[in-house]
């Protein structure tokens, strides 16, 4: 059988999984800084992704987890609002 799917749902499915695979590295950015200090963690998160992230992959993670940031490690949810938008 063949499944046939609109490209509106491949879209939807891949930005999801686009969104997943900035969770996944996000929080493994701050698996490394875990055990700084919170104040220095969440900094040393933030400056991570501002150093090393393209634009458009910052503006999708700062867009992709506004309404619901449930992927992100805690650490990662305050990081959040430290990142350089990417416009």
């Amino acid at each position: 059988m063949i499944e046939v799917t609109s490209a509106k749902t491949m879209s939807h499915d891949h930005a999801g999984e686009h969104l997943a695979k900035l969770a996944f590295m996000a929080n493994q950015i701050s698996d490394f800084f875990k055990s700084y200090p919170e104040e220095q963690a969440i900094a040393a998160i933030a400056d991570h992704i501002n150093q090393f992230w393209t634009k458009r992959m910052r503006e999708e993670f700062r867009t992709g987890f506004e309404a619901d940031a449930t992927a992100l490690s805690p650490l990662v949810r305050q990081a959040r609002a430290k990142v350089r938008p990417g416009n």
